[in-house]
């Protein structure tokens, strides 16, 4: 009995202990899992995904920061399974044991978008997205930013450029990237799958305000921080000003490229609206609405957003292109825009991001990531000191950098950032300035922008472009030509050019001296002083091919007689440009001409006095453009401009001085052109340039209008490219210039012609001209070859494949009147080619 009592007690000692210790030995077992969830291209939380374990079924929904916290036992093994809408799941193995001293284990999870489906086939045409959506586009004028009177805010941009896709080995191997290998240890490891290579940052503070009615815009840059260069053309582009993406407007802008916004108001034409879950954010209820595209080939995005209750104002909207969009190299694109409420009926964004992945050579080749994130603070809505500041403007969009605006410290950075820097963005600074601060950096800067540009500094002196160096015609042979100009090194006011060519067959130096002293760069003035000795190569208009130029040789058409003019000009020239968008260039221009081959000699031709010498010519002009809210990017002499918003118009009146220097002729000229771009999506775009002129006087026919021609076939927009150079002359004519890009066409129903993303485009030219009969007289000889309409309409339709190979485009241009047509077949059908890089 006592043995047994013994057994009992033990038991109970033993019971008691293992009920003690149990816990213990449990917790011994059991780890925290802290994760926080993200989306794998913008690195943006996902607010209220799924978290489950596989096998037990157990698990929690992420909060709006994307954040969880879970109890795992190691002792039992298990998966992680994430869920979310518009995602790929995600499965993450647990560890059987612990892998660290803490009881804690951190994950970040990065989901990928999952691949836009069909999803349930509902007949009913109204369905609860559909109604969340029509609520939406009903409440955009109340909810729109850019509807209130006045608005401001502050506004933190910042812009980073990465390189993914590195092999570390194979670039070690590259003799010529042996002296960069130190880069090397600056690509990023924290990823195994895509380590990159951080390498340009810039960072911008500005103070941003509005009005409507009339519409006026400021923005005051009052730091701006860019590595590798500090200009300011670039920093004014990089604020707020243009940077802007409203979500509420039909269409949205990526790269150029309008793609039609999922709250557009006829967006059920293109996309197709679930909703999918409701929640309480910011103590407002939300419901989540997504979005997928109703057809391949159009330019839609795939996303969702959380729209609030009541208002039907966007809390959160996350857009990505759609893989079957047509836009060039764009492996990714990511747009989220997060909004707060600032009142109890207004929602105001307060963060946007925006990140690209550029694969230019392939997806799994060398590729760009571009990530752009803005933060918007002190907001006000309708406040009187907005309107007061903006009382100021100059013009009607206006940008001031601050004087000390490109000189804030590190110290000045690192207090006001909204968020820090990460470490990779830290480390960009200091790579670049250690890249330009090595010789055999500036050595390889410099030999590609001497291939990129055809020019390169030397010191203080500039030689090129290389393109001109030699060329080939039949009245000089092998032509050898040699550029030199000062840079602003030598002085930040005079730019000093000229240069040096000579025939081979005809034995003839020519030559050219010019100057410009640029008095001020913005607004624009200069004055110009110009000699020149040489043939008429061209170059009349935009985007004409010189005659010396050796990518001309293998392009000309069979059959056409090249015309040659000598021309000595003399010009001294003036420049102002207004803050209005008016500008002012007038001038003073000698032209002594004389006809070399295939054009009317200069016997042809008579003076009414025999003091006057022929075919030589003094003219005064004065130019009138204004071209409203035109956008440049500079460098120190000269810029490109970016183009406006608004037709450019153009008149110049010119007027003949007889008898100043020489000269033969007295008469009067006048002619105006509009143009402008305007986009018609989802249509793509439209351009026209709509031009007239006269020219009152008795003129040989270099004085009168000589309508450009093309006699290369590489395309020319601007000309008539059915058309030889001074076969059409005019003293009275008008005409249009008109093309419609309408994107992908016909192409987007075929497969294949989708997948290659070919566009379409079709264009008109049309002329109509007359010459006068004292003209005629003078000009129509009978060896001149010259034509004219005469009251007849010139004109030329084209169509083409634009985008081939992402690069290439081809025209098939007609010849249609006048009639009768021309019996030589390549003046009435054919095709030209043309390059251009874009988006």
């Amino acid at each position: 009995m006592q043995l047994l009592f013994t057994l009992v007690f033990d038991m109970f000692r033993i019971l008691f202990a293992v009920t003690i210790l149990l816990p213990n030995i449990l917790a011994a077992q059991q780890v925290l899992i802290k994760g926080v969830i993200k989306d794998a291209h913008s690195d943006d939380a996902i607010a209220f995904a799924s978290v489950q374990f596989v096998k037990t079924g157990r698990g929690k929904g992420a909060d709006t920061a994307g954040a969880f916290l879970l109890y795992y036992n190691l002792t039992n093994g298990d998966t992680l399974r994430v869920t979310s809408v518009g995602y790929a799941d995600k499965l993450i193995p647990l560890p059987t044991k612990k892998i660290a001293a803490t009881d804690t284990i951190a994950l970040v999870i990065l989901m990928d978008r999952a691949k836009a489906k069909e999803g349930i086939q509902v007949k009913s045409k109204i369905t609860k997205g559909i109604l969340m959506w029509r609520r939406i586009v009903k409440h955009k004028p109340q909810n729109d930013r850019y509807n209130y009177q006045s608005m401001s805010y502050n506004l933190y941009n910042k812009m980073e450029l990465d390189v993914v896709n590195l092999n570390k080995d194979k670039i070690k191997d590259i003799k010529l990237l042996k002296p960069f290998g130190f880069v090397l240890e600056n690509i990023d490891s924290t990823s195994d799958i895509k380590p990159f290579l951080p390498l340009f940052l810039t960072e911008t503070f500005s103070n941003y305000y509005l009005q409507n009615n009339p519409r006026k815009t400021k923005e005051i840059i009052t730091a701006s921080r860019t590595s590798g260069f500090d200009n300011e053309s670039v920093s004014k582009l990089l604020g707020g000003m243009y940077q802007n993406i409203n979500i509420y407007n039909n269409f949205i802008p990526v790269l150029n490229v309008d793609f039609v916004s999922p709250l557009s108001s006829n967006g059920d034409s293109y996309y197709k609206y679930r909703v999918v879950d409701t929640q309480m954010i910011a103590n407002h209820r939300c419901f989540h609405l997504t979005f997928t595209p109703k057809k391949d080939g159009e330019n839609t995005f795939v996303g969702d957003c959380w729209v609030a209750d009541t208002t039907f104002a966007i809390q959160k909207i996350y857009l990505t292109l759609d893989k079957t969009a047509n836009i060039n190299y764009i492996e990714k694109l990511t747009m989220v825009q997060e909004y707060a409420p600032i009142s109890d009926s207004t929602w105001f964004i307060t963060k946007e991001k925006f990140i690209v992945t550029v694969a230019p050579v392939g997806k799994n080749k060398l590729t760009v990531i571009g990530r752009k994130t803005t933060n918007y603070t002190n907001i006000l809505l309708n406040n009187p000191s907005t309107l007061t500041i903006l009382k100021n403007n100059k013009t009607k969009e206006d940008i001031v950098i601050n004087k000390d605006a490109l000189k804030k410290d590190g110290l000045f950075w690192q207090n006001q950032r909204p968020e820090l820097l990460s470490k990779n963005e830290q480390s960009i600074y200091n790579l670049v300035d250690t890249l330009n601060s090595l010789p055999i950096f500036k050595t390889y800067s410099k030999a590609i922008n001497f291939i990129t540009s055809g020019t390169r500094y030397i010191g203080n002196l500039e030689i090129g472009p290389w393109y001109n160096w030699i060329s080939a015609n039949q009245v000089e042979g092998t032509r050898l030509r040699f550029d030199l100009a000062t840079n602003e090194g030598f002085n930040k006011k005079l730019r000093l050019h000229g240069y040096l060519a000579y025939g081979m067959l005809d034995k003839v130096w020519k030559y050219k001296l010019e100057a410009l002293w640029l008095v001020n760069k913005d607004p624009r003035q200069w004055f110009y002083a110009g000699f020149t000795h040489d043939y008429d190569n061209g170059q009349r208009y935009y985007d004409e091919v010189s005659t010396d130029n050796v990518f001309t040789l293998a392009m000309r058409k069979p059959n056409v007689p090249v015309k040659f003019l000598y021309i000595k000009q003399t010009s001294l020239e003036y420049f102002k440009e207004f803050t209005s968008g008016l500008s002012i260039h007038t001038g003073v221009l000698q032209k002594v001409y004389e006809p070399i081959r295939n054009l009317p000699a200069k016997e042809n031709f008579t003076t009414q006095k025999p003091q006057f010498q022929v075919l030589n010519n003094v003219e005064t002009f004065v130019k009138f453009r204004y071209a409203f809210l035109e956008r440049f990017v500079e460098n120190h002499f000269f810029r490109t401009s970016l183009g406006s918003p608004y037709p450019i118009t153009e008149l110049r009146l010119s007027r003949g001085l007889q008898g100043i220097l020489g000269s033969a002729y007295t008469y009067t000229k006048v002619n105006i052109n509009v143009s402008d771009y305007i986009k018609t999506p989802p249509y793509g775009s439209f351009y026209y340039n709509v031009f007239a002129g006269k020219v009152f006087g008795n003129l040989p026919f270099m004085l009168l209008e000589t309508h450009p021609g093309n006699e290369i076939f590489y395309y020319n927009k601007y000309a008539f490219n059915m058309m030889n150079r001074f076969e059409y002359i005019s003293d009275e004519y008008a005409g249009i210039n008109m093309e419609q890009n309408i994107g992908s066409g016909i192409f987007k129903y075929i497969p294949i012609t989708r997948k290659l993303k070919l566009r379409q485009f079709f264009n008109a030219k049309l002329l109509w001209g007359s010459l006068s009969n004292n003209n005629t007289v003078i000009n129509i000889l009978p060896n001149s070859n010259f034509k004219t309409l005469n009251g007849k309409t010139y004109i030329e339709l084209g169509t083409g494949i634009d985008n081939i190979l992402k690069v290439l485009r081809l025209d098939f241009v007609w010849r249609v009147d006048p009639t009768p047509l021309t019996v030589n077949r390549l003046q009435r059908f054919a095709v030209f080619g043309s390059f251009k890089v874009g988006f």
